[in-house]
């Protein structure tokens, strides 16, 4: 089994990286990535003689040829995914999650290789915080931002070329992940490292905004189930029922680090802020028997904090730059 993994030095596909390094040691992996700036070739610095890895855009196309060419699988994790960075610029997610999909679909087509086609649950839109529905694979898409809609793009180009020219493809959508190896920029990780800092967590307008969160691990064990399993052109939803308010998840934070539960500040909301994700992963635990490791969310979130705390000389050098950004925004 020969692998190419697109955004291998980001958050979910590095972990993605280290855990088939451990669960599928016989399968052979190469990573492309373009190391922007949340892409880290530090963080494969362990398992450097493990993998090949080669710096490079997926939009560069004939690359994505030869490397899609050499291998029998593309896992395709690279995507630009920060909303706030999209509502600033949305060109990059056009380029990446468009353009870069587009790429890796023709390659695919004309080499014959299988692709698993990695998105997000935010392509739903949101719910009312108040609905008990969730979002399952027949669920229409809605997206709310340029990064939502850029990825509902490329879902609907993964359908397209499965239709109309027969690829090997899978998709699968995810809820919120947290975990080792996320830039600060992030929700979880921000608060994590702005209390390390010695600074308050910030909590977007009121808190109430609900994320369906899910461990980065358990996300990935569902793309090996899906890589190993999956049928051909089905989706698949990854969640973990991890339904949390942001405000609950602030106050966790800080009640695991040792602080008052109530010690952050409110700064103003994301403008469009969806209200709330909700991930029915029924047909991903019935059919291909998946099951999350990480059900009790507080022993993530301290495994998470853990990481972070042992690891200030990996993101302080992402730190400075995300809280000047933030701090133009008022956020």
């Amino acid at each position: 089994m020969k692998l190419l993994v697109t955004g291998g030095a980001g958050f979910i596909g590095s972990n993605f990286v280290f855990l088939v390094l451990t669960e599928r040691p016989e399968w052979q992996i190469t990573v492309i990535d373009k190391l922007g700036y949340a892409g880290d070739i530090e963080t494969l610095d362990s398992i450097k003689d493990k993998i090949q890895f080669v710096k490079g855009d997926i939009v560069d196309n004939e690359l994505v040829d030869k490397l899609v060419s050499e291998n029998n699988i593309v896992v395709h994790f690279a995507a630009e995914s920060h909303n706030d960075n999209s509502l600033t610029n949305p060109w990059p997610f056009v380029e990446s999650n468009i353009i870069g999909t587009f790429n890796i679909l023709e390659a695919v087509r004309r080499h014959k290789k299988r692709l698993h086609h990695i998105s997000t649950d935010e392509v739903y839109g949101d719910l009312e915080l108040d609905d008990p529905s969730k979002f399952t694979p027949t669920t229409p898409y809605n997206p709310s931002s340029p990064y939502s809609s850029t990825k509902a793009g490329s879902d609907l180009l993964v359908r397209a070329w499965v239709r109309s020219f027969g690829i090997h493809a899978t998709i699968s959508n995810c809820s919120n992940n947290y975990g080792p190896r996320q830039h600060v920029e992030k929700f979880i990780p921000r608060q994590i490292t702005e209390i390390l800092e010695g600074r308050k967590p910030k909590l977007y307008g009121t808190g109430e905004n609900v994320r369906d969160w899910i461990h980065v691990d358990d996300h990935n064990s569902a793309v090996i189930a899906i890589i190993e399993k999956g049928v051909s052109g089905e989706t698949y939803l990854i969640g973990a029922n991890g339904e949390k308010n942001n405000k609950s998840v602030i106050e966790t934070i800080l009640k695991l680090m040792g602080k008052p539960m109530d010690e952050y500040e409110h700064v103003n909301d994301r403008p469009g802020h969806d209200l709330r994700y909700a991930i029915d992963n029924s047909k991903l635990t019935s059919e291909l028997g998946w099951k999350p490791k990480y059900t009790d969310f507080e022993e993530g979130l301290k495994q998470t904090i853990d990481w972070y705390r042992n690891n200030a000389s990996w993101w302080q050098k992402q730190k400075s730059e995300t809280e000047s950004k933030y701090a133009e925004l008022g956020r």
